[in-house]
C-alpha cells in the first residue's frame, strides 16, 4: 500500500505532493453550493445491449476482494478486538464478521501493503504469549503479532473469504516463501507442515494465490527494488514456488502508481523477465477530491470523473503484459490484480508522516512506537460513494483482463466497515456501491452502448456524464445494471433497453427485481457512529416493462442498481 496518492498524468513533482495547490473555483462556485436537484423530463441519455451484444468475459468472483493489512486499527480493534461485547472464542468481532459477510467480500489480502515487507510471518504463529513485539517500519508502529497467519486463516473460515497471501521480499526472499508455503500448504510429514498441525490447524490451508512483495518499486518500501533486481527476485521465488506447488496463482508487483516514473516499463520489464511462472500483475490505484478542503467545484468534476484515469491505468497494464507475452512466445495472457484501489484522503497522510518526519530529524528518540494507532480512518461522503460505484463499474467492464481486485481496505482503514472500540461498527457510504456488485453480479459482463451529454473535467476533457455495465447470469436469469451519473451539476434522464440480452425467449420475460438509487442534495454528507445511515441507498422510482425497457432520472453526483429477472 503506497503512501502516496494515484491521478494518471505526467507529474513532475513528487506524488506524496501533488495535491499541494487545489483547482480554481469555476466562476467562484463551490461543490457545496452546485444544485444535484432538479427534473430531467426528457431522456437525453441512453443505454442499450443490442441483440448482438458480445460480453465482455464471466465475472469473476475474485473481483470482489478486500485487502487487511496490519496498519492502524483494521486488525487490532478491527477484525480482532478480545474484550469486545461481540468478541467470539477466538477474539474476532462478530458484529464485524456480520458486515463482512453483508458486504460480500469474496477474498482478501492479507497481511500487507508496505507493513509485509519488513515482516517475519513466523512471529504471528504458535501460543500468543510466546510470540515477539516488533517495530513496524512502515507505519511506524509497535506490531504484536497477537494476529498472525494462524488466526487469519480462522479468521477467513467464518467470514467464509478466499485468502490472498503476501510474502515478504523487503527484507526477505526465497527461502521465507517457500517455508510459509509449506506451513500453510504442505501436508503433515514435514517439519513446517508439523509444525502447522502442533498450532492446531491440521488440514492444509490451501491458500491459491500469493502476491510476491508488495509496491517493490516504492523508495518508501523496505527494500525497494530496481525493475531489474526485482525482475530477476520474482522470477526466482515464482519459479521455485512452482516447483513446490505447480497449481498456484501468483502475482507479481506491478508499478505502485501511474505517477511512478516506470510506470509501464516496470511491468514489461518485469513480466518479460519472469513470464513462465506468473499469473497476475498487481495494480494500485487512490483517488480523492483533491478540492476537498476548499469544497472546490472543478475539483469535485474531476474527482467524479477518477473511472477515466482507473480505465487508462488498465489498458496501459495490459498492454505491458502483452508486450511480454509476445516478447516470449507465450500464449497465456497475465491478469491484472487490481489488489489496492478506491478512495483515499492521501494527503491528510502525507501531512502526518511530513510532521512525523520532522520531528523524527530533531536527534535520536526512544520513545516506544504507538500500537494500533487511528490511522488513515477517512470517513466518507456520498460522492466518495458515487465515485467509488464508478469505479467498480469500470472493472467489471474491463474484467477480461481485471481477473481479481481488492478494495483497499476492510475495516477502519480507508474502509467501509468502521467500528469504535468497545463500541459499534457501521457501514460507510463506500460500503453500498460495493456490496450490491457484490452480491448481484453474476454470469457474463456485457458493456453496453451509451449515448450521454459530455462534461469538462480539467484532468481528462471532456468525457461521458453517464457510464454503466450490466451483468447477466442466463442460466439464473437474474440481471443487474449499474449506472452512474458523474455530472456535478445537472441531472439526466436515461432510457435504458435489456432487450437484447441472450437467452431471452421473446418479449414479455423480464420483470422488475429490486431498484434504488444513491445521492445526496449535499454531496459531502456522511455516516458516523451517532448517524449510522444518513447516507443509504433509497428506492429507484422505475417501472420495467415486459419488454426489458424502462426510464430513469439520475441526479447529478448519483449513482443507480437495477436488479432484475426473467
Amino acid at each position: 500500500m503506497t503512501t502516496h496518492n494515484s491521478q494518471y498524468s505526467a507529474e513532475t513533482t513528487h506524488p506524496d505532493k501533488q495535491e499541494s495547490s487545489p483547482a480554481p473555483t469555476a466562476a467562484g462556485t463551490t461543490a457545496s453550493n452546485v444544485s444535484t436537484t432538479g427534473n430531467a423530463t426528457t431522456p437525453d441519455a441512453s443505454i442499450a445491449l443490442n441483440a448482438d451484444a458480445t460480453p465482455v468475459a464471466d465475472v469473476p468472483p475474485r473481483l470482489f476482494g478486500s485487502f487487511v493489512e496490519h496498519l492502524g486499527r483494521c486488525v487490532y480493534g478491527g477484525i480482532y478486538e478480545p474484550r469486545h461485547p461481540t468478541a467470539d472464542e477466538n477474539g474476532f468481532r462478530q458484529d464485524v464478521l456480520d458486515l463482512v459477510k453483508e458486504l460480500g467480500v469474496t477474498c482478501v489480502r492479507y497481511p500487507g501493503g508496505n507493513f509485509v515487507s519488513n515482516y517475519n510471518w513466523e512471529d504471528g504463529i504458535g501460543p500468543r504469549e510466546n510470540r515477539p513485539m516488533r517495530r513496524d517500519l512502515a507505519w511506524h508502529c509497535t506490531e504484536t503479532n497477537e494476529m498472525g497467519i494462524d488466526d487469519f486463516y480462522r479468521w477467513s473460515q467464518k467470514a467464509g473469504t478466499e485468502i490472498m497471501l503476501a510474502v515478504n521480499m523487503g527484507t526477505r526472499g526465497l527461502k521465507a516463501a517457500l517455508d510459509e508455503l509449506e506451513y500453510v500448504n504442505g501436508a503433515p510429514g514435514t517439519a513446517w507442515a508439523d509444525q502447522r498441525v502442533a498450532n492446531g490447524i491440521e488440514e492444509p490451508m490451501d491458500i491459491k494465490m500469493w502476491c510476491i512483495g508488495n509496491e517493490m518499486d516504492g523508495p518508501w518500501q523496505v527494500g525497494h527494488m530496481s525493475p531489474e533486481e526485482y525482475a530477476g527476485a520474482v522470477d526466482k521465488v515464482a519459479h521455485a514456488m512452482k516447483l513446490a506447488e505447480s497449481g498456484l496463482e501468483l502475482v507479481a508487483c506491478g508499478s505502485s502508481g501511474a505517477y511512478m516514473p516506470t510506470f509501464g516499463t516496470w511491468e514489461k520489464t518485469v513480466l518479460t523477465k519472469a513470464y513462465e511462472n506468473l499469473d497476475f500483475v498487481s495494480c494500485h490505484a487512490y483517488y480523492f477530491d483533491r478540492g476537498h478542503k476548499t469544497r472546490t467545484a472543478a475539483s469535485m468534476q474531476d474527482f467524479l470523473a477518477s473511472s477515466e484515469d482507473m480505465t487508462k491505468f488498465i489498458a496501459t497494464v495490459s498492454d505491458a503484459a502483452d508486450q511480454a507475452r509476445e516478447a516470449n512466445n507465450g500464449t497465456k495472457d497475465i491478469a491484472l490484480s487490481f489488489d489496492e484501489w478506491g478512495v483515499w484522503y492521501s494527503d491528510k497522510w502525507n501531512e502526518q508522516e511530513d510532521q512525523w518526519k520532522a520531528e523524527a530529524a530533531q536527534g535520536l528518540h526512544h520513545e516506544p512506537w504507538p500500537k494500533s494507532p487511528h490511522l488513515l480512518e477517512d470517513i466518507y461522503t456520498a460522492a466518495d460513494a458515487v465515485v467509488e460505484g464508478s469505479l467498480m463499474i469500470t472493472l467489471l467492464k474491463h474484467c477480461d483482463r481485471v481477473r481479481s481486485a481488492s478494495r483497499a481496505q476492510l475495516v477502519n482503514v480507508i474502509a467501509p466497515i468502521m467500528a469504535e472500540e468497545h463500541g459499534p461498527a457501521w457501514r460507510q457510504t463506500t460500503f453500498y456501491p460495493f456490496a450490491e456488485a457484490a452480491l448481484h453480479a453474476r454470469g457474463q459482463a456485457y458493456a453496453p452502448a451509451i449515448s450521454s451529454p459530455t462534461i469538462h473535467t480539467e484532468a481528462y476533457g471532456d468525457v461521458p456524464a453517464i457510464d454503466a455495465v450490466v451483468t447477466w447470469d442466463e442460466q439464473a436469469r437474474t440481471g443487474l445494471l449499474l449506472a452512474v451519473n458523474r455530472d456535478a451539476n445537472t441531472p439526466h434522464t436515461l432510457t435504458i433497453d435489456l432487450s437484447g440480452l441472450p437467452g431471452l425467449p421473446g418479449l414479455g420475460t423480464l420483470a422488475l427485481s429490486k431498484a434504488q438509487l444513491l445521492h445526496e442534495d449535499d454531496p459531502y454528507r456522511t455516516n458516523t457512529a451517532e448517524a449510522p445511515e444518513a447516507v443509504t441507498p433509497q428506492p429507484l422510482d422505475i417501472a420495467m416493462n415486459a419488454t426489458g425497457t424502462c426510464t430513469a432520472t439520475l441526479p447529478a453526483i448519483s449513482w443507480i442498481s437495477v436488479e432484475f429477472h426473467g
